[in-house]
């Protein structure tokens, strides 16, 4: 299916049921609480680690978090989270 016409058909089913179009449409869900900690949803998998860089794999691209001192706090398999002093958080395709 076209990627227009599928978004254009899962706001309304999202609407319909009352939830956010993110997930109905499976994107991946990022939250930021300051520069310290980083929590993503709907990953799939860590690519790279360091206390420098980590790249997280997601069905929209990677997701290249940059800083100091970098962690991982906690992670699933539908979530992970990081922790340090963030400087930077990117998605690369």
């Amino acid at each position: 299916m076209e990627r227009g016409r599928k978004e254009g058909i899962l706001s309304p089913v999202a609407e319909l049921f009352d939830l956010p179009a993110d997930i109905v449409a499976g994107l991946p869900h990022l939250e930021m609480i300051g520069s310290r900690q980083l929590f993503l949803e709907r990953h799939q998998g860590i690519l790279s680690y360091s206390d420098a860089l980590i790249d997280i794999n997601t069905n929209r691209g990677v997701l290249r978090i940059r800083g100091t001192g970098l962690s991982l706090l906690a992670m699933t398999a539908e979530e992970v989270r990081v922790g340090g002093e963030i400087t930077a958080v990117e998605w690369v395709k």
